[in-house]
C-alpha cells in the first residue's frame, strides 16, 4: 500500500522512510496549479489502483 500526500509547503519526511502513528511529515500548503488555498490532497494507492481511504479509516 502506498499513501500520497500532495500540495505540501514543506515535506518533513523522505519518500519510502518508515513513520509511526502521529509523527508529522509534512506541513499543508498551496502547491500545485489548480490550488485556491492551503488544503491536503490523500490518496492511497495498491497494486496500481486507488482505493477509497473511507474504507480502512475512521475520519471521525
Amino acid at each position: 500500500m502506498i499513501s500520497v500526500y500532495k500540495h505540501n509547503s514543506k515535506l518533513l519526511k523522505l519518500q519510502g522512510e518508515i513513520v509511526k502513528q502521529g509523527e508529522i511529515i509534512a506541513l499543508s500548503g498551496n502547491s500545485g496549479v489548480l490550488t485556491s488555498g492551503p488544503h491536503l490532497h490523500f490518496e492511497l494507492w495498491s497494486e496500481g489502483f486507488s482505493i477509497d481511504p473511507n474504507t480502512l479509516i475512521n475520519f471521525e
